[in-house]
C-alpha cells in the first residue's frame, strides 16, 4: 500500500493531517488511514474508539465549514480509516488556509486557486463576474448574430437574455470574451518543420473576441491542411486533417478552457499532426472516463458555451468528443487524449498517409495493416530490407507517431497508432 493522490497513511496522530482533511473536502475526496507507516507497515493504534472521538474533535474545532466525514474502524489490524467527501461549501480552511493534493503530498493552494474555490462554493463561475472593461463593444457578435440567426436588431436586451449583460452588474467577463477588443489571453499558433526548433510560421491572436480568433484559426488550418486536386476537368478539395474535427477541438478548448490565468491556448502544427494543449485540467467533478466518453454534465463557462451552442458553433453539450471520435471512425490514424491537471491536449492526425511518407516508409507501413503487431526481424522477413535498413524506417515511422512500440530491446514489436 503505497500514499496517492487519494490515499494518505499516517503512524501517528498530528495536526498535519487536517491539511489533507482540507484537501479532499476541497477537491474530489479521498481517505487517510492511521495506524499504517509511510512505508505501508501495519502498527495499529491501542484505543479505537478514544482516537476515533480525538480525531472527530479535532476536525470539528480547526477545518470550517465542517466537512463531510466519517471513520471506518478495522478491530482485525487496528487501524482507523477516515474516509473525507468533497463538500459543496467551498473552500474548507485549516487556520485560514485551503490545501490540495499533489501527488502524493499535501500543499496548500494559491491565491488564484483560493479565488476558484469560493467561487465554486457560492456556485458562480469566473465568466459571470463582472468586467473591469464596461466600455466594450461588440460588432463581432452582431454580424454573428445577423450571420447565423438572422437577428438585425442588435440590443441590450438581447444581451441580457445571452446573460452577458445585467442592470446591476453591467458587462461579466463573458461579455468581455466575446468583445470586439479586451484584455483577455488567446490562441498562439506555431507551425514547424522537422522538429520543433524549426519554426516556419507563427501566430498569436489575443485581446480580440473568442469569435476572431475561432475565425482566424480556422484560416490557417486551411492555409495548410486544405488543398485542391484536380481530377479530369474537375478541381477536388482535399483535407489533411478533417476540419470538422478540427473545428471541434478549437470550439470546445474556447468554452471549456479557464480564462482566469493569463496563458494561450497553444496550437502546434506539424506535417502529420496538430496537436492542441488548453489551460485547465477537467472541471471539478468530471472523470476523465465522463470526458472521453462525451458525459460531461458540468462547464466550466457555462455562459459562452450557451452563446456557442445559440450560434450552432457546437451541436450539443458534451459531444465534442464523441464528435471527433465520430469523424475518425473510418481513418487508421485516431486521435489522442491527454489529461492533466492544468491542462487537456488533443492530437489530430493526418488522414492520408501518402502524404508524408517515403517509397520505402509506406513498404514498411504496409506490413502493419490489419492490426498485426510484428518485430523487426519479422517485418524484415516482409519487405526484403536489411534489418538495420529496416530498423531506420521504422524509427522514422516511430519519430512521425505513425506507428508505436511495444516491450523493448530485442522485444520491441510495432503496431500501427
Amino acid at each position: 500500500m503505497k500514499e496517492n493522490r487519494e490515499l494518505e497513511l499516517k503512524l501517528t496522530i498530528t495536526n498535519t493531517f487536517l491539511k489533507t482533511v482540507s484537501a479532499f473536502a476541497n477537491y474530489g475526496s479521498g481517505r487517510i488511514i492511521f495506524g499504517i507507516d509511510d512505508n505501508g507497515k501495519i502498527v495499529g493504534i491501542d484505543d479505537l474508539d478514544e482516537t476515533c472521538l480525538n480525531l472527530e474533535n479535532k476536525i470539528n474545532d480547526n477545518i470550517v465549514p465542517k466537512p463531510n466525514f466519517s471513520f471506518i474502524k478495522n478491530n482485525r489490524d487496528k487501524t482507523i480509516t477516515l474516509v473525507v467527501k468533497e463538500g459543496l461549501d467551498k473552500p474548507y480552511l485549516y487556520k485560514g488556509k485551503a490545501y490540495k493534493r499533489n501527488d502524493a503530498s499535501t500543499i496548500e493552494v494559491d491565491r488564484l486557486e483560493l479565488n476558484r474555490l469560493t467561487l465554486e462554493g457560492m456556485n458562480r463561475y469566473f465568466e459571470e463576474l463582472r468586467s473591469n472593461d464596461q466600455d466594450l463593444k461588440f460588432e463581432v457578435l452582431k454580424k454573428e448574430l445577423k450571420e447565423k440567426l438572422a437577428i438585425e436588431n442588435f440590443s441590450v436586451d438581447l444581451l441580457k437574455t445571452l446573460n452577458l449583460y445585467d442592470d446591476k452588474e453591467g458587462y461579466n467577463n463573458a461579455a468581455a470574451l466575446v468583445a470586439d477588443k479586451n484584455s483577455f489571453s488567446g490562441i498562439d499558433i506555431a507551425r514547424f518543420g522537422k522538429d520543433i526548433n524549426e519554426i516556419l510560421d507563427r501566430n498569436t491572436f489575443v485581446n480580440m473576441s473568442i469569435f476572431s480568433q475561432f475565425h482566424k484559426t480556422i484560416e490557417v488550418f486551411e492555409r495548410y491542411y486544405k488543398y485542391e486536386e484536380i481530377q479530369g476537368f474537375e478541381r477536388i478539395e482535399k483535407e489533411l486533417i478533417p476540419e470538422k474535427a478540427f473545428r471541434e477541438v478549437i470550439a470546445n478548448a474556447i468554452i471549456h478552457r479557464t480564462w482566469d490565468i493569463n496563458s494561450n491556448i497553444r496550437i502546434s502544427m506539424f506535417e502529420n499532426r496538430i496537436e492542441v494543449v488548453s489551460p485547465g485540467g477537467l472541471p471539478s467533478g468530471i472523470t476523465e472516463k465522463e470526458y472521453l466518453n462525451g458525459q460531461i454534465s458540468q462547464l466550466r463557462n457555462p455562459i459562452l458555451g450557451n452563446v456557442f451552442f445559440r450560434l450552432k458553433y457546437i451541436e450539443m453539450f458534451g459531444t465534442g468528443i464523441r464528435r471527433i471520435n465520430e469523424i475518425y471512425r473510418n481513418y487508421s490514424t485516431k486521435p489522442i487524449y491527454e489529461i492533466n491537471e492544468n491542462s487537456i491536449k488533443i492530437t489530430l492526425f493526418t488522414i492520408f498517409n501518402k502524404i508524408f511518407l517515403s517509397k520505402d516508409e509506406k513498404i514498411v507501413f504496409e506490413t502493419l495493416k490489419d492490426g498485426n503487431i510484428l518485430s523487426n526481424k519479422e517485418i524484415s522477413e516482409i519487405t526484403g530490407f536489411k534489418k538495420d535498413k529496416n530498423l531506420k524506417l521504422l524509427k522514422s515511422l516511430v519519430e512521425k507517431k505513425y506507428i508505436v512500440t511495444i516491450g523493448n530491446g530485442r522485444g520491441t514489436k510495432y503496431y500501427k497508432n
